[in-house]
């Protein structure tokens, strides 16, 4: 069996956290001394964690698709599709993760809310 790419353990680690499968997430692809650049939770492990843990307690309906991952060395981007259906608004999402030895130690995310209209046809992906 082939050794996951970066990119491959970037969209699985995003997916099991949109999936509510939090713990398991962490357990298998994030460093014990990962931080992260979010604005509204502490740059701790453990703040994140249970942001997320509590997101997908709040929001189980919400659905999140990877649609491109880039790699570069010790760096993934991805860029996915976050709809959230209990607030009716969808999201295109980037999130940058660096790796060390197979393992997320940081990442950031930024997002853009999808307009309902909009004058560019090819859309946001």
């Amino acid at each position: 069996m082939a050794t996951p790419s970066l990119g491959d353990i970037a969209t699985e680690f995003l997916t099991l956290c949109a999936q509510g499968q939090v713990d398991v997430a962490y357990d298998q692809f994030v460093s014990d001394d990962f931080i992260h650049h979010n604005a509204y939770f502490p740059s701790d492990r453990e703040s994140l964690r249970l942001a997320m843990k509590e997101s997908a307690i709040k929001e189980p309906n919400k659905s999140f698709e990877v649609k491109q991952a880039v790699e570069s060395a010790d760096r993934v981007a991805t860029l996915s599709h976050l709809r959230r259906q209990d607030a009716n608004t969808e999201y295109a999402v980037v999130h940058i993760l660096r790796f060390h030895e197979g393992r997320i130690v940081e990442m950031w995310d930024v997002s853009q809310e999808i307009p309902k209209e909009s004058t560019n046809k090819l859309g946001m992906f």
